[in-house]
Order: structure tokens, then sequence, then C-alpha cells
């Protein structure tokens, strides 16, 4: 991306995309080659002089022109503080950069649709998976029963074990819990994902000589 003498970079979303694949999602290629002048792609602005107040701002430049390695076009946000850069401000990026995409009003209903499921219904899970200090050694789903009636997002009714083998009473009384999307712990170990949709009243435990799971019998 490019933007006159302003003092900043574009991230580059992939390295974010690839470490949390099931909680940051960035555009299809559908989506991507679908882009036309009119339309808004949003990128990642990082200032690379000190003193501001934000380490990055997410923004939205209005397309332009488009190519075959990325688009050009304007800033359409007025930045919070980054030197140097201000709305109006032509600017170039590659396709990659983009983390989202707004189409034209008269476009959005004809544009290709992301058909990909999210995982943003919440479960409890041991804090020890989500810190990589374990896997998952045991799944199991109840009646949901931590959902509030003013959550963007319900329980799922699925708790999640970490590896409890080589743990004593003491170790596995002193875990924590935390109360989290399933995206962020299938982020760390999705060997599970397969069992997702079973029903409440299931339990599994991981067989990690074979490397799947099996119905506990607890």
């Amino acid at each position: 991306m490019s933007g006159g003498s302003a003092s900043f970079t574009l991230d580059d979303p992939r390295i974010n995309a690839s470490e949390a694949p099931y909680t940051y999602f960035l555009p299809t290629q559908e989506r991507l080659a679908a882009v036309l002048p009119g339309d808004l792609v949003k990128l990642v602005f990082r200032p690379t002089v000190a003193g501001t107040k934000w380490d990055a701002e997410r923004m939205w430049a209005q397309v332009e022109s488009v190519s075959n390695s990325g688009f050009a076009g304007f800033l359409d946000n007025e930045p919070d503080d980054i030197p140097g850069l201000h709305a109006g401000q032509p600017v170039t990026c590659e396709r990659w950069r983009v983390i989202d995409i707004m189409f034209a009003p008269e476009r959005e209903a004809s544009a290709p649709r992301d058909t990909r499921r999210e995982y943003w219904e919440r479960c409890l899970v041991d804090q020890a998976v989500l810190d990589g200090d374990v896997q998952v050694g045991y799944v199991y789903r109840v009646e949901p029963e931590l959902s509030k009636p003013d959550d963007r997002y319900s329980d799922s009714g699925w708790r999640i074990r970490g590896d409890m083998r080589d743990a004593t009473d003491e170790e596995l009384e002193a875990r924590e819990f935390a109360y989290v999307a399933l995206g962020a712990v299938l982020n760390r170990d999705d060997s599970w994902l397969h069992l997702i949709d079973e029903p409440v009243g299931s339990a599994f435990d991981r067989d990690f000589v074979a490397n799947t799971y099996v119905l506990s019998e607890d």
C-alpha cells in the first residue's frame, strides 16, 4: 500500500488469519475478485512514528480502479492519529491486504456470498487449553445454562477439558476455566471439530495413541 509521504505501513492480515483461522476471517477469493470501482475495502493502517494513540487503525478505502495485483482509490475515513494520513488521500493496496469488503448497495445482493461457518457460540474450557499448555482431552455437551438475555452469542453447552493424563488431583483442581467462543478453542486445538454438532448428552474421550475420540464411559 502507498499513500504519499504518510508515516504508516499496512499489516499483512494473513499472519493473524493463519494463527486464528476460526475467529479471524479474511474475504474469500471469490469476493475479492468481485470488487469493482465504487466498492469499499478495509485495511489495517499501522503508524510508524512514536507517540500515536493506537498501534493500528482499521479504515475503509474506496476503490477507483482494479488491477490483477490489487486496488487503487482513496481513504474514506479520517484517521484518529496517523500523522500525514487524511481522508481523501490516494491509496493503493494488494488484494491480500484486504480484511473486509463493503460492496456498493446496488451490487450487494448479487455479490458472492461467504458461506463459511463461524463458531461464535460460547463454551467453558480449561484455560490451560487456551494458553497452549495442554491439548483437548475430553469434551462433553450439557444443556446450555450460561446464556444471558442480552448476550450476543449464546452458550453452546460444550465443556472442554484439557489432557488430564499426567496431572495430579491438585493440579486439576487448580485449573481455571474460561467462557469463550468455540472458535477460540478451535484455534488452539481443532481435533474435535467433527463432533461439534453432536447433541446434548454427548461425551467423548480423546485417544491420544490413535489420535481419535471415543464415546466416554463415564
